[in-house]
């Protein structure tokens, strides 16, 4: 079975909580017994969370040599210049590692999004803006690391697509089993 989870923010891609950690975890879902999560969002990012129950469905789905994209709508602090945008399209350096080349744009208008508890702390002096990131890669925190590195931090992450499978009209917590056709979106 694969399944599509509208993951929320606070919430740990785990069954399992971390000792100490006020992160709420995968547990609260009621999701079929035996599935894990394909891949991981941070915590704090939000959005599609691909889960499986089928073994080698993850590395099948995460392995490097098959590239399945994945887009995420990216709000950040401030409004980067064309030719920085450009820059974070070539790759950037994260410490030790060049990130590979990735498509983004600047969002003209927000996107429709619920908002997000706890909000986005608001500055009334310094402007934000929405970005499409997508990637064919995924390190620890790259989206949130890139960002960063180009001068714009994060403000809000949301991972609207795997494959050519969308988060669609899927309500925040709410999950589902994906049919055949959409399984194939997704694998290829």
């Amino acid at each position: 079975m694969l399944l599509a989870l509208h993951k929320p923010y606070g919430v740990l891609s785990q069954f399992t909580p971390e000792p100490g950690s006020a992160w709420k975890t995968l547990a609260k879902f009621g999701l079929p017994k035996g599935v894990y999560a394909l891949g991981r969002l941070d915590a704090d990012s939000e959005g599609l969370l691909l889960l499986s129950d089928e073994p080698g469905l993850s590395s099948r789905l995460l392995d490097p040599t098959k590239v399945h994209p994945r887009e995420y709508w990216v709000q950040v602090e401030r409004v980067p210049h064309d030719a920085t945008l450009k820059q974070l399209a070539r790759g950037v350096r994260l410490g030790d590692y060049q990130t590979l080349p990735c498509r983004v744009h600047r969002l003209e208008t927000a996107p429709a999004v619920p908002p997000r508890y706890p909000p986005v702390r608001y500055r009334k002096s310094v402007p934000d803006c929405w970005l499409s990131l997508e990637l064919t890669e995924g390190k620890n925190r790259q989206v949130r690391r890139m960002t960063a590195a180009i001068g714009h931090p994060t403000l809000r992450l949301i991972r609207v697509r795997i494959g050519q499978l969308t988060l669609g009209e899927l309500a925040r917590g709410e999950w589902r089993e994906l049919t055949r056709a959409e399984r194939e979106l997704v694998l290829g």
